[in-house]
């Protein structure tokens, strides 16, 4: 159990009845920013830009949802979801991870929090959640990528100890998402 801004909330592993609560949590966010990229031979550079009106993203549901089942685990695998759980028995947000032996890298597949319950540490903690289990498995690092204009959350990666490793700009070609780019991001495991 964890106490955020007078808000406790419980971190627990994913379980099965979690599924649909999980699916619903809302991932979508505002913001007056995004960071704009620039490519060049040589490397590429990340420039704050403001815009206006404020960018809404809302995320488009997963084509292979089905294949949840098989991403779950709760046992002694690989992989894991992790929820925050509010007092009130709400899914709040959650994390879901996978552990890749042969480079040692545990990589974030997806962290959402509930719009109602963010600013208050819950991604902070999944994340805690997230760094634990890659200690676990003696991962060397944590890695994810997250779209250029996901403003907030490239800040709040950066203050957990991420930093900026890569750049693909045909991710999301073919997609809804066409025109963003994809950042990656890591950390060595604390």
């Amino acid at each position: 159990m964890t106490t955020t801004h007078g808000t406790t909330y419980t971190l627990r592993v994913a379980r099965p009845e979690d599924a649909e609560a999980i699916a619903a949590v809302d991932g979508s966010f505002t913001t007056g920013t995004v960071f704009e990229v620039a490519v060049a031979a040589d490397g590429f550079a990340l420039r704050e830009v403001a815009v206006d009106p404020p960018l809404l993203k809302v995320f488009p549901e997963d084509e292979n949802d089905d294949d949840e089942d098989e991403d779950e685990d709760d046992g002694g695998g690989d992989r894991r979801t992790f929820v925050a759980e509010a007092a009130d028995g709400g899914v709040a947000g959650f994390t879901a991870v996978s552990y890749s032996p042969w480079n040692r890298r545990l990589t974030i597949e997806d962290i959402e929090v509930a719009p109602g319950h963010r600013g208050r540490g819950v991604g902070r903690a999944l994340m805690g959640q997230a760094v634990d289990f890659a200690r676990e498995r003696g991962a060397g690092h944590l890695w994810l990528e997250v779209t250029n204009v996901n403003a907030p959350a490239i800040h709040a990666y950066r203050r957990l100890g991420f930093a900026l490793c890569g750049l693909d700009t045909t991710l999301y070609q073919g997609t809804r998402s066409e025109g963003e780019q994809a950042l990656f991001m890591s950390m060595p495991c604390p």
